[in-house]
């Protein structure tokens, strides 16, 4: 590679030159490739072996690049293809958490609701997904997570991840970080993970290296601190804001950090949580930098801030907690909210259904809790969204466990046959994961997969 000499400069300004020349090595290399499983979907088996993360439970660094899309484990969201750096940046986030799973005296929160998080750039879904399962391990079902994309190409894409991830605390929204102002002091925990100059995708994509320049550096530093700005009043007082990128230099990083101080009336709070930096991570004046050959990813930058005050909450107008929808609770584990929208059945946790009212009168929701399917009358037809969420319960519909073979054939929305199994709808379970659904009407079945995420490639 061909590296201008001012990318040469700001890089060895930010970690240093012998650092530097290791990266510069690191950049020839070939791209690292790793997943990171879902803790609440667990297989009866699981094809990949590899290194552990040294900062994610569930990450796992793989040798070579296997052919994801054939595998159906990946369909059924037990999961994620993410760069081992930025699974950092949920490392730092569950350090605001005590072990214990209690609340840490760094992150106070009011007891008597979800607690209340956003991922603001949250598009394709890694670092969302790495959150939501956080979260239900630290808090149960106790939580409010709004993944926010604001760019219309890429929020479909976040909102099928988060389908297949399966997690009914998420909720979709495509807005304008200004518009998170309408929610004045709503968040407890705000993840940014910014629009930057892109020094980490270099090994992925050479087009990221030929577009780099001082001038896309500073561009990038006026918006990411616009960015926070905009969103700041919708943290509350005595909450934290996780900052983030996916690159190196100073002026997106640490002096963006320095910023968010100062103007913004924060104090940065990430060498007081205790991480640790094994594996190659640097700690910088105000964060932790993740750079190729330190570490086995792409590279990513972290740093945390609190904003200063005292810590209060909104009091936000309360769903009467009414089902608008009746007669479809068995379908459900625990109690949820149903209601209606055209068609379509929408089923939310009741536990956090008052919560999400308030980002759903004020936002765009693009997906939230559980579509569970269409109605036709008083017949339910079920989705894939339903079959892969952890509020569906397995006993409401009989189960088919399948070949990897007719598994992929499902979800190449091909014709499958199911000789031994009954008349109706049947929920296609792979390796003990739920698939989706079909309904079987004896020589064939009705292929109900969405055709938007079916498989394109030849399957042969």
């Amino acid at each position: 590679m061909e590296f201008k000499e001012r990318f040469k400069l700001y890089l060895e300004e930010a970690i240093g030159q012998q650092n530097a020349c290791i990266a510069f090595s690191a950049f020839e290399a070939p791209a690292s490739v790793s997943i990171r499983r879902n803790p609440s979907k667990v297989p009866t088996f699981f094809p990949y072996g590899g290194e552990p993360v040294v900062w994610s439970p569930e990450g796992l660094l793989l040798a070579e690049r296997p052919q994801f899309t054939l595998d159906p484990l990946f369909h059924a969201g037990t999961y994620y293809v993410q760069d081992s750096s930025s699974m950092f940046v949920g490392h730092l986030f569950r350090q605001l958490f005590c072990t214990t799973g209690e609340r840490s005296a760094v992150l106070t929160c009011p007891e008597d609701r979800p607690l209340r998080v956003l991922d603001l750039c949250a598009a394709p879904g890694g670092k969302t997904t790495d959150l939501a399962a956080s979260l239900r391990t630290l808090c149960g079902d106790d939580f409010l997570l709004v993944a926010n994309e604001v760019m219309k190409q890429r929020v479909n894409v976040l909102a099928d991840n988060v389908a297949l991830w399966g997690d009914p605390n998420v909720i979709v929204t495509s807005d304008d970080p200004a518009s998170f102002a309408r929610l004045e002091g709503f968040f407890d925990i705000i993840v940014t993970d910014v629009p930057c100059s892109g020094e980490g995708m270099f090994r992925k994509d050479e087009e990221a290296l030929a577009q780099w320049s001082e001038d896309n550096v500073a561009l990038c530093q006026a918006r990411q601190r616009r960015i926070v700005a905009d969103v700041w009043p919708a943290l509350r007082q005595g909450g934290i804001l996780v900052y983030s990128t996916c690159t190196f230099n100073r002026y997106e990083n640490d002096l963006n950090v320095d910023w968010i101080s100062r103007e913004l009336q924060a104090r940065c709070i990430s060498h007081e949580l205790g991480l640790s930096c094994a594996g190659g991570v640097l700690a910088t004046e105000a964060g932790f930098s993740l750079v190729p050959g330190l570490v086995p990813g792409e590279g990513q930058y972290c740093a945390a801030l609190l904003k200063e005050g005292e810590s209060g909450r909104r009091e936000e107008k309360k769903r009467n907690g009414k089902s608008s929808v009746r007669n479809f609770g068995e379908l459900f584990r625990g109690k949820v909210e149903l209601s209606v929208k055209g068609e379509l059945l929408i089923a939310l946790p009741a536990g956090i259904a008052a919560d999400a009212s308030s980002v759903l009168d004020r936002l765009h929701p693009v997906l939230s809790g559980c579509a569970a399917g269409t109605l036709k009358g008083n017949i339910l037809v079920p989705s894939s969204d339903l079959a892969l969420s952890l509020l569906y319960d397995r006993e409401a519909w009989p189960v088919a466990e399948v070949s990897r073979e007719t598994a992929l054939s499902y979800l190449h929305r091909d014709a499958i046959t199911l000789p031994d199994a009954p008349k109706g709808y049947v929920l296609l379970s792979y390796g003990g994961v739920a698939l989706g659904f079909v309904k079987n009407i004896g020589n064939r079945c009705n292929n109900l997969h969405p055709q938007s995420r079916r498989i394109r490639m030849d399957i042969k």
